[in-house]
């Protein structure tokens, strides 16, 4: 049985660690200030203002940080900064009893697929894939690779999920759906970026898509090297494993190197294809924006015929809290 965190409350701190690669230091603090609209107070880690070639400071910084963040009581959830590269680096230092032994709200996506794939694992906890620091700072249209001015309405929507527990039920209000191969499939909902799922595979985190349905998303991927990694998971059995695909953002994953070239869509048509399982393509889950956040580790229902994707529940531990004494009351 997965551990849920607890939700959010009204002034509650939420710490803001950078895992992978640095960011700016000044742009997010400022977007911090969006959270704190939301009545969270902010807390940001050390590891913000480091730098370390393409490293937000050393592996230990980083790691250290992270346990910090879980084991202080004063912090209640926390949300990263950004990804980057090099969240791999530290999961062999974090303690994963003491991740389990204070469960809180781990939020972010990108690199830190890897640090989702290793908590799901190792500390049994239901973590976030979400909007990170990054997503809320202050740009126009257009700028850094993005279709939207940046923070959206939606991306900061998805935000309020940290105080306010609902299920998400994600259908085609924000961009159609596609259905990829037709039929319907339950179970966990697993993964997140393409990449860093198959850079998990052989290690001790590596990811157990076994009758769940697993997420998949990636960034700036040209069709022949989504090819190679969907083959590298075909080849594991992850995708005959999964009982469902959730095709999320593939955002500029068109052919730029190889001119001739397979569309990402025929790629994704074929490897999902012979896998034969309920795929549906479009969510707004992932790099792009407007960007929705979506608990792992909990079970949903994927139609294809409906287009949607409905989780049973929110993740946090109030929900699961409020449907054990509904059940309690039913048999009494």
């Amino acid at each position: 049985m997965m551990l849920r965190p607890p939700a959010l409350k009204p002034g509650d701190t939420v710490g803001i660690p950078a895992l992978a690669s640095p960011g700016d230091p000044a742009q997010i603090e400022a977007a911090s200030r969006q959270l704190e609209r939301l009545g969270l107070r902010v807390r940001l880690g050390r590891t913000v203002s480091l730098r370390r070639g393409y490293l937000a400071g050393s592996d230990e910084e980083r790691a250290d940080e992270l346990m910090e963040m879980f084991a202080d009581p004063s912090i209640s959830g926390i949300v990263c900064a950004r990804g980057g590269y090099g969240t791999a680096r530290i999961a062999d230092r974090l303690d994963y009893g003491v991740i389990r032994a204070h469960p809180k709200a781990f939020w972010g996506y990108s690199d830190i697929t890897f640090l989702h794939a290793a908590i799901g694992r190792l500390a049994g906890l239901v973590t976030f894939h979400g909007p990170m620091m990054i997503d809320l700072q202050e740009q126009p249209a257009g700028s850094g690779g993005f279709d939207h001015a940046r923070p959206h309405p939606v991306t900061l929507e998805a935000y309020r999920q940290l105080l306010a527990p609902r299920r998400p039920q994600l259908g085609e209000e924000h961009g159609p759906l596609r259905p990829i191969v037709p039929g319907e499939a339950s179970g966990p909902v697993v993964g997140g970026n393409l990449t860093l799922i198959v850079s998990t595979l052989g290690t001790r985190y590596e990811l157990d898509t076994r009758g769940r349905l697993l997420l998949l998303e990636d960034i700036d991927e040209e069709p022949y090297r989504v090819d190679r990694m969907l083959m590298q998971l075909r080849q594991a059995g992850k995708l005959d494993d999964a009982a469902g695909i959730v095709v999320g953002d593939f955002h500029n994953c068109g052919p730029a190197k190889r001119k001739a070239s397979l569309s990402l869509d025929e790629v994704l048509q074929e490897h999902l294809g012979v896998a034969g399982k309920p795929a549906l393509a479009g969510f707004r889950i992932g790099h792009g924006s407007p960007q929705l956040a979506v608990p792992l580790g909990v079970e949903a229902r994927l139609s294809t015929a409906e287009r949607r994707l409905d989780f049973a529940e929110s993740g946090w531990a109030e929900d699961e809290a409020a449907s054990g004494s509904a059940a309690d009351s039913e048999r009494g």
